[in-house]
């Protein structure tokens, strides 16, 4: 996926040094945006092998409105305890120290998206979509600052805005913190899911997918690993197996272990220790 080793490449080029919350470091540049068209194949980085099954159950676990990092081992791995998820650093290390226990983690994106307020932002959207599909005001938040000090880890990706353009659904995500190594590949896959997903619901084709960086970082325990990146060379993008979806109701367990990436090939794995 070309957009993502150009954004490393920017990084590396034009990127300053810089201390962080974690202690690690980054390399960062301030404000970035680029583009996917998901006509063209489904964005999943081939530089790097990208784990499907642990994104996918994650948008599961948000879409249901979860925040309870046991119930996100259960989507993910099912009945398999020893399998740890990507939410397990954030309940050891922040939700703990908040007083949370049994896998809490306070109310996290999955409480925003579907009760905000006593709001089901998720199900407004679809509302908008299907009866007002010109409103430049289909949005989810994430970013409740009533709530930020209560969850274990305030969302990185703040909000996403939708609209519809020649019968095709586009979203563009904001995100305020971005690690462009571990994080970023994950989460363009998933809004092109959820994309996919909604477009689904709504009748609608995918269309445009946009990413907006607020601080947009490399750590420094990554850096080796992005040059390694940098001297792959991209495969071609795979496609998306899904079933057809009706409502939110039709968002089952069933329905997730069926997605599926239609050949896909990558490079190896290439690990780094997240941050937290």
């Amino acid at each position: 996926m070309k957009q993502w080793k150009k954004l490393i490449r920017h990084i590396l080029r034009t990127g300053v040094m810089s201390e962080d919350r974690t202690g690690v470091g980054t390399m960062r540049v301030f404000g970035y945006q680029e583009r996917f068209d998901l006509s063209k194949g489904f964005p999943a980085v081939t530089t790097k092998k990208l784990f499907f099954r642990p994104l996918k159950h994650e948008l599961q676990w948000f879409l249901k409105g979860s925040t309870n990092v046991e119930e996100l081992r259960r989507m993910t791995w099912g009945e398999d305890s020893t399998k740890r998820t990507i939410w397990d650093d954030n309940y050891e290390n922040q939700a703990q120290a908040l007083g949370y226990t049994d896998g809490e983690l306070g109310p996290v994106y999955g409480k925003q998206w579907r009760d905000f307020g006593g709001v089901d932002q998720v199900a407004k959207i679809i509302d908008q979509i299907k009866n007002s599909p010109d409103s430049r005001r289909i949005i989810v938040s994430a970013w409740n600052p009533a709530e930020i000090d209560q969850m274990a880890l305030p969302p990185c990706h703040c909000f996403y805005q939708f609209t519809v353009i020649d019968g095709k659904l586009n979203l563009l995500w904001y995100q305020r913190s971005v690690d462009v190594f571990l994080g970023l590949p994950f989460n363009i896959a998933s809004y092109a899911l959820l994309m996919h997903i909604i477009a689904s619901i709504c009748d609608l084709e995918v269309g445009e997918l946009v990413f907006t960086g607020g601080d947009v970082h490399i750590y420094k325990n990554a850096i080796s690993q992005c040059m390694q990146v940098l001297d792959r060379r991209a495969k071609k993008l795979p496609t998306l197996k899904m079933d057809k979806v009706n409502t939110l109701s039709d968002l089952t367990q069933d329905f997730f272990d069926s997605i599926e990436l239609v050949n896909y090939h990558s490079h190896p794995a290439l690990k780094a220790p997240m941050a937290i």
